[in-house]
């Protein structure tokens, strides 16, 4: 089973076909700019000694993030992980409670309880990532099999980066999968560094998605600074997994534009690689593309910065008014309460 290279979007009808209306891709280009500025503001707030711990970016895998949460189904589950706040964004987390995650305040979807980027909300299908990589995959995998048990047509998207990839809990979810036929699909974000160990270092197959064979099930490669591309291949890959077909594993291959976190300089980065991939800035690209194939004009581009600027002061505002936990409340909502559960299996 030969991996395949997903070619570039290239046509207004072709994203018609996909589903997608002019409104739509307004709506993406929206959400792009809103995560690029989440992080942005991220920043000024660890260097305000305003964040707890330290910070990690996405900067370069917008596209990639958006495109994917673009592309499920009210109903499906995901577990995003550090590099995909667009995930978080597209699927309706408000960006005042992101801020309040990131400062530790109550209102965060975690009310303090974890990592500032340890983001999730069950009510939006998305559930928080913990530090081990890959260890949601296995998560994700267990969410596809209760859908499966249960004959509920839904899908689980399992993120990882490519160096999480070469752990153990990545294969056992992909064996399990394939095995299962499960409706699971992979997200392989390849931004070429695993802290500071390049790819040629990190794998011997020339594509991660050349993996997929070996368990059974179809690898794709696509360009992650294109957010249609990106949309097209998550979009097949889901419907196919909800109609029975089985897990796809989806290798999105983009740059890490900033270091590992904030405390990282990325010296280890050779400038000329930076160089050629800031030329291909997913946001750069998709306004470039809107301007080309749907006819953007200048109104409709300054009213969707300017909307996505005064959200951003707004929310950030509310979010440092958000009070601290109350250390008298560490350990509510952590555990579920046998009174919670649907079915209590204690008794």
């Amino acid at each position: 089973m030969a991996v395949r290279e997903a070619e570039p979007v290239s046509s207004l009808q072709e994203v018609h076909d996909a589903g997608l209306d002019r409104e739509d891709l307004l709506g993406i280009y929206r959400n792009l700019l809103t995560t690029r500025g989440i992080e942005e503001r991220g920043h000024i707030l660890y260097k305000q000694g305003k964040i707890p711990g330290s910070f990690y970016t996405g900067r370069g895998n917008e596209a990639s993030a958006v495109g994917v949460a673009t592309a499920m189904g009210p109903h499906d589950v995901g577990t995003p992980l550090q590099r995909a706040m667009g995930v978080h964004v597209t699927r309706g987390l408000e960006p005042w409670r992101i801020f309040a995650q990131y400062m530790g305040r109550a209102d965060g979807p975690t009310r303090g309880r974890d990592g500032n980027v340890h983001i999730g909300d069950a009510n939006l299908g998305l559930y928080a990532m913990v530090s081990h990589l890959p260890a949601m995959l296995p998560v994700a995998v267990g969410m596809a099999l209760a859908f499966r048990i249960r004959e509920e047509k839904r899908v689980a998207i399992a993120w990882c980066g490519e160096g999480a990839s070469a752990r153990g809990d990545a294969h056992e979810g992909m064996n399990l999968a394939g095995v299962r036929k499960l409706p699971v699909i992979f997200w392989i974000d390849n931004n070429q560094w695993a802290y500071s160990t390049p790819s040629h270092l990190e794998y011997a197959v020339e594509h991660l998605a050349d993996r997929a064979a070996a368990y059974g099930f179809e690898g794709v490669v696509v360009d992650g600074t294109d957010v249609l591309a990106v949309y097209r291949e998550a979009k097949r890959a889901i419907e196919k997994a909800r109609e029975g077909g089985g897990p796809t594993l989806i290798e999105s291959v983009t740059l890490r534009m900033e270091g590992h976190a904030v405390h990282d300089d990325a010296f280890y980065v050779p400038r000329e690689l930076f160089e050629e991939w800031a030329r291909r800035d997913p946001i750069e690209r998709f306004r470039a593309w809107l301007r080309d194939h749907a006819e953007m004009t200048d109104a409709e581009e300054d009213e969707i910065t300017s909307g996505v600027k005064r959200l951003l002061n707004e929310s950030l505002q509310r979010a440092e008014e958000s009070p601290l936990p109350d250390p008298g409340t560490l350990v509510a909502a952590v555990y579920a309460q046998p009174e919670e559960l649907d079915t209590p299996h204690h008794k």
